[in-house]
């Protein structure tokens, strides 16, 4: 078991071995209130559910309600919008403390935030924002990535940005950037491919590329959603992280690429807008483990190495 340090004397702990295998081939979908029924008729195989935390940080009434049930059948996974990890100011406490609360309450078995900002003095923006990649950044996200996880008492999974600017100011690339506060903080990585596509295209370099220099180790969630195609005041293709379509081809072939070479990893797929039956989120979630349990078999185990 490895141990990770944080703030005040406090230890976070990954959990052990048997219960990562136990739940590593699991996929999952955003929930959504409107597929309630559908899921209580439906279900999800061997599946599980992500919330944004930010949605359950007042007390009781209906949404509670909603995911206690969830909860009952299913392991959830707690995923932060409003942290702001890659803020200049501290962290917020009183946002830290209602995400702990959260976390305590639903025990989730995996708990992830962005590698962006989001507040400016006391301000919150409904943006996730791109930072440059310094050596003074780095500072300030593994600070914060120690303090939330010695609120929490667990490792955080930290995910990629979606990015449609880049920083002058920047002294390492985004994978640079993401190992070493893996390796500083400890907390693991949360690999959204979508975002990892998104950004490749917006800026004109190789996902496989990028995804080659990562340490793969680290990943301990993977997130899959859908983008639109848009064209910018230069009338040159750029792609918006809208989460309101089906997984493209090409993030579909990049997954692939990555089970191949992590073996099985939980992996949800987010729909948060424009909102489907529930059958067209189930399939989505049905087609990643059928990658998942053919590259498995091709590679003859479930247990892999990176």
């Amino acid at each position: 078991m490895s141990t990770l340090p944080s703030l005040g004397g406090k230890r976070a702990h990954w959990p052990s071995r048997t219960c990562r295998d136990s739940t590593r081939a699991l996929v999952g979908t955003s929930f959504k209130h409107e597929h309630l029924p559908a899921i209580a008729e439906q279900g999800l195989t061997h599946g599980f559910f992500e919330v944004h935390a930010e949605n359950y940080m007042g007390d009781g009434g209906p949404a509670h309600r909603a995911l206690e049930g969830i909860r009952r059948d299913y392991p959830l996974s707690v995923h932060g919008v409003g942290m702001s990890i890659g803020a200049s100011q501290p962290l917020n406490a009183q946002h830290l403390e209602r995400f702990r609360r959260v976390v305590d309450q639903y025990q989730p078995m995996l708990v992830s935030e962005h590698l962006a900002w989001s507040t400016h003095e006391g301000l919150f923006f409904n943006d996730l924002l791109p930072l440059p990649y310094t050596r003074e950044t780095l500072t300030h996200v593994c600070e914060h990535i120690d303090q939330v996880q010695a609120a929490i008492h667990r490792p955080l999974l930290l995910e990629n940005p979606a990015t449609y600017v880049t920083f002058a100011s920047s002294t390492m690339s985004e994978p640079d950037f993401m190992n070493e506060v893996l390796r500083r903080s400890g907390c693991g990585l949360l690999l959204d491919v979508n975002n990892v596509f998104v950004s490749a295209t917006n800026h004109a370099y190789s996902a496989s590329a990028y995804l080659a220099q990562l340490a793969c180790e680290h990943v301990a969630e993977i997130h899959l959603a859908g983008h639109t195609r848009q064209l910018d005041d230069r009338e040159e293709l750029l792609l918006i992280d809208s989460h309101d379509c089906p997984v493209s081809d090409e993030v579909w072939r990049l997954y692939e690429s990555v089970i191949a070479r992590t073996g099985p990893v939980p992996t949800l797929i987010e729909w948060d807008s424009q909102l489907p039956e529930w059958q067209v989120l189930r399939d989505q979630a049905e087609k990643a483990r059928g990658l998942m349990h053919t590259l498995s078999v091709v590679g003859g185990s479930l247990e892999y190495a990176c």
